[in-house]
């Protein structure tokens, strides 16, 4: 354990400062996505079949107050299937873009070496090349794990709105 979390402190020492931001990033984003799974596992269903049974127990199921506590539903179902989507589609955004912000920082670390030596020499300059690549991919990594999420979870709220609207039949038989 002590060998993991000593590589950790190199990494983030040779990373700078920028690696924390994504770090924090990294974590709320998938804390979020996780959230999303363990909602579709756990409560779900139990939301559908409660409103379902609401639904089936109307007498009423055509008229214009009917139709208006069914579109309430549905949009119940759409709100809580497409909830912290647009949070985690902000931090897929926000990822490359403190990566990016490492890189400048980096760069920046490369030009005071260069101001304060007076040579252009590699080796100098070869840390805060280091220094401005390792943010940048752990920000390009950060967005790439969450795009797939970021992608598929407005789909499947779609789907789910759609199938859950399906199921709440309406009463035509008076049109």
């Amino acid at each position: 354990m002590g060998n993991v979390i000593a590589g950790l402190q190199a990494f983030l020492q040779q990373g700078g400062w920028v690696l924390i931001p994504i770090a924090g990033v990294i974590f709320v984003m998938w804390t979020l996505i996780l959230e999303r799974f363990a909602y579709y596992l756990l409560a779900h269903k139990p939301m559908k079949a409660r409103l379902r049974n609401e639904w089936n127990a109307r007498t009423d199921r055509s008229s214009w107050r009917a139709l208006a506590i069914r579109d309430q539903m549905v949009s119940q179902v759409k709100e809580r299937t497409i909830s912290n989507v647009s949070i985690i589609k902000t931090l897929v955004a926000l990822a490359p873009l403190l990566g990016l912000l490492g890189t400048v920082t980096g760069m920046i670390g490369v030009f005071d070496v260069l101001a304060y030596s007076g040579s252009s020499s590699a080796r100098l300059m070869a840390g805060g090349v280091f220094k401005a690549t390792i943010p940048t991919m752990a920000g390009m990594m950060a967005a790439l794990s969450g795009l797939y999420f970021a992608t598929v979870l407005p789909r499947w709220s779609a789907r789910e709105t759609a199938r859950f609207a399906d199921e709440l039949v309406v009463d035509r038989s008076i049109y």
